[in-house]
């Protein structure tokens, strides 16, 4: 029989992994920028010694890095390793790199991939534009409440109603926080807008010069796989070009959409007949 003093040990153990992959999540949604010991502390809610202590281990294992310079911890290459193992596992990013330089190309603009985590949006990837003046209001690695942002709004417009309710319920305080300007109403008629038109529209709720359109990507189920956005200045995502933007998404949404169809189809014991899928996905939207 184990001794009430190795269960104590193996749950204190525990509790420290779980703390420190925490921590992990914490650096990794600033990573384009780095994270200060201070915020990593307030985030956690863990003591400043404690929250040291489990960095020096994830450094020690090559999950995070610091910056000699500026003190501020990065991710590290054992997390791109593992990151880019899992990545042929759960392949969204691999599966719209090649649509997201489409659309850059097409439109001179820059492009993301975000998908959803948990009542948040996680941005995964940037794509430059070309053109010489940008919007630098979302990179890799930017986290934001669902519904703020372009394709964090046409995520949460692609969720069912009463699943929209628990998202705005969940994040008001940090919307009321951290996003005076915008209020529950605003991203209410957002989602209305969004569902009418087939598209988000980010205008300039965050950053005033800053727009954006964003397309939700959805699985055969109707569930949630991600969404594709554009952002850039504000004379660029005028009325009349929001729609030619909406299709240029579009049409890269539909090739990824139609590659999870396959995919999830190779997976399953019982295939579906591709005219099925494609009528749950048109079902689905």
């Amino acid at each position: 029989m184990t001794s009430p003093s190795k269960d104590d040990a193996e749950l204190k153990g525990a509790r420290a992994v779980d703390r420190a992959l925490s921590l992990l999540s914490m650096v990794g949604r600033h990573a384009e920028r780095g994270a200060g010991l201070t915020d990593l502390v307030v985030q956690s809610g863990s003591n400043k010694p404690t929250v040291r202590r489990l960095l020096l281990a994830l450094m020690r294992a090559g999950l995070v890095d610091q910056d000699e310079r500026t003190r501020r911890y990065y991710l590290g290459e054992e997390a791109y390793v593992l990151g880019t193992l899992s990545s042929r596992r759960f392949g969204l990013l691999q599966m719209a790199q090649d649509g997201l330089r489409r659309i850059s190309r097409r439109t001179e603009d820059s492009s993301f991939l975000s998908v959803r985590r948990d009542t948040f949006s996680l941005c995964l990837y940037r794509e430059e534009g070309t053109w010489p003046v940008r919007t630098h209001a979302l990179q890799a690695g930017f986290e934001h409440p669902l519904g703020i942002g372009a394709g964090s709004l046409a995520m949460l417009s692609a969720l069912p109603d009463p699943e929209i309710d628990q998202v705005l319920a969940a994040n008001a305080d940090v919307i009321a926080s951290k996003y005076p300007m915008i209020n529950e109403e605003d991203l209410r008629r957002g989602v209305e807008e969004t569902r009418a038109k087939g598209f988000s529209l980010n205008p300039g709720l965050i950053l005033a010069n800053s727009w954006g359109v964003g397309v939700a990507i959805r699985n055969p189920d109707g569930s949630i796989a991600g969404a594709l956005s554009i952002a850039a200045i504000d004379s660029r995502v005028r009325p009349e070009r929001q729609p030619e933007l909406a299709g240029v998404l579009r049409e890269e949404v539909d090739r990824i959409e139609a590659r999870i169809g396959e995919m999830m189809a190779s997976r399953s014991p019982s295939r579906a007949e591709p005219d099925q899928r494609k009528s749950l996905r048109r079902a689905s939207r």
